[in-house]
């Protein structure tokens, strides 16, 4: 691969990069890693794993990083100071390369059980992941789990590259080349499509209680909205994500508040929108709630119980007929008739953009895939069947068009 000039990008300029190297054959490429983002202006911090340490030295990567090298949690003089912490804080990113197998499970499962996974825990830095390894253990499911798992939480996933490996074997797993590693960084770090644009991000179902044992809710996980938080967040957006009762990690850089009933998530979607540019509606909210919630238990009488129920507030019909919103993205779950509801849906509540999904028959709920179908007026796009973290940022791209689009033209009038 030529050599890459680094003078017209200067977005790793005193970058503060944490290099995470763990155990395998590919180990060796770091040490060029390292020099190639100095050369690209970072700073560079090392940490090797116990397995990495068997491939490469800490004395190499000590005389090319310029900075002492981590390996252990339990160095006495690093630790009387709480080292690890300050080594989590002092990171501006956090790229682990080679990623094996291992580590990339360890991740995925948040242990913090060495330094380096307990340094990714313990920081807010975007984290990037390079993985390395055998063809065979990239193809194998629990892999692939944990990467789409990771990327669900907005890690960037950097490579593999496919082609003849150490172990003889052909196929995907190659680590990434040092220079294309640092290209995706100089890219993560430039300019992005929702830089300096404040995002909300509603996620989750809502719970109506009947008692204080029962409530009414939905089937929805939250992954597709917490998916589009994170995307957001890549794209350079400062985010709040507004969730509904789900038990999912919240996304790097995304600051979370959580509700139970669609009344509360109204207050806090409208709180929070007068400071919003961009709201994404991706929780699927209540329609309706019980009139009157019973203090205590109901119990069984042998007689059929009915229970009158009042509609919820529409949280974007609301927003939408403020004279000032932000731009407004509804999402559109349906078991029928996807297009003809959706677009009726987008016409009805003022919307700029629905993302439509058919749900039912183990579609949409409860799934690591999806497929969506945008809409907006005068325009149509198909997401097809993809990891929901894909179909966020496809999303995602497209609202930032739309928006920029908006704006554009409410610049000119």
């Amino acid at each position: 691969m030529s050599e890459i000039s680094y003078m017209s990008n200067a977005s790793l300029q005193r970058v503060r990069v944490l290099l995470g190297v763990t155990g395998g054959i590919a180990a060796y490429k770091a040490a060029e890693l390292v020099r190639r983002l100095r050369d690209a202006g970072a700073e560079v911090r090392v940490v090797l794993t116990e397995n990495a340490s068997r491939f490469v030295t800490a004395m190499t990567f000590q005389a090319l990083s310029g900075n002492p090298v981590r390996s252990s949690l339990w160095d006495e003089g690093a630790e009387a100071a709480m080292g690890h912490i300050e080594l989590a804080r002092w990171a501006d990113e956090i790229l682990v390369a080679p990623a094996s197998a291992d580590t990339i499970a360890r991740l995925a499962q948040g242990r913090a059980d060495d330094l380096l996974s307990t340094l990714v825990l313990a920081s807010s830095a975007p984290l990037s992941v390079a993985p390395a390894m055998n063809q065979q253990m990239w193809a194998q499911p629990a892999t692939r789990a944990n990467i789409d798992l990771l990327r669900q939480r907005g890690v960037r996933v950097l490579g593999p590259a496919s082609g003849s490996q150490a172990c003889g074997d052909v196929g995907e797993g190659r680590l990434l080349e040092p220079g294309e590693l640092v290209e995706a960084m100089l890219k993560a770090r430039g300019p992005r499509s929702l830089d300096g644009l404040s995002v909300l991000v509603s996620a989750g179902p809502t719970y109506e209680d009947i008692d204080p044992v029962r409530f009414i809710g939905n089937r929805s996980s939250g992954r597709m909205g917490f998916a589009v938080a994170a995307a957001a967040v890549q794209a350079g957006a400062r985010v709040r994500l507004v969730a509904g009762p789900v038990a999912l990690a919240t996304p790097a850089g995304v600051e979370r508040i959580d509700v139970r009933s669609a009344r509360q998530m109204r207050d806090a979607v409208v709180a929070s929108a007068a400071d919003s540019d961009i709201f994404i509606s991706a929780a699927a909210v209540g329609d309706y709630r019980p009139q009157a919630v019973s203090p205590a238990k109901l119990k069984k009488s042998g007689k059929a119980l009915a229970l009158e129920l009042v509609q919820n507030p529409d949280i974007l019909a609301e927003l939408a007929a403020q004279a000032a919103h932000p731009f407004l993205v509804g999402f559109a779950a349906e078991t029928n008739d996807l297009e003809h509801y959706a677009r009726e849906k987008l016409e009805r509540k003022g919307l700029d953009l629905i993302a439509a999904n058919r749900v039912g028959e183990e579609l949409g709920f409860e799934c690591s895939e999806n497929a969506l179908l945008l809409l907006w007026p005068g325009g149509r796009e198909e997401l097809g069947m993809a990891e929901k973290g894909v179909l966020a940022k496809a999303l995602i791209e497209r609202v930032a068009t739309l928006h920029a689009a908006a704006r554009g033209k409410r610049g000119r009038g």
